[in-house]
């Protein structure tokens, strides 16, 4: 099975979730309890993608520049600190990191 036919299999698959979405009646996805559990899932799901994006190398765990550069990012966020702050700041530790052999 070539990466594109599970490519294509898996879209027809969340279109066809997607698509029986619109069945549900409104009462029942409109509760205070599946708004929080969408909420979460929502945070739980971007939260493992970091995690994955950042200690994740081929199949090996690698702590490299990444690992500060979202810890630093992480603590700017939540002192509230502006979205390109955020960026700029993790960004400028990375890159500093790596630039002087650091956690290369």
């Amino acid at each position: 099975m070539s990466i594109w036919l599970g490519v294509i299999v898996a879209a027809l698959v969340v279109w066809a979730l997607k698509s029986l979405g619109y069945l549900i009646p409104q009462r029942l996805v409109q509760g205070a309890l599946i708004t929080r559990m969408a909420a979460l899932t929502t945070v739980a799901l971007l939260a493992s993608l970091v995690v994955a994006q950042t200690l994740q190398n081929d199949s090996a765990l690698v702590i490299d520049a990444r690992v500060p550069a979202v810890v630093v990012a992480g603590a700017l966020l939540a002192m509230k600190a502006p979205f390109w702050v955020v960026l700029v700041s993790a960004g400028v530790v990375a890159a500093g990191l790596r630039f002087f052999g650091v956690l290369a």
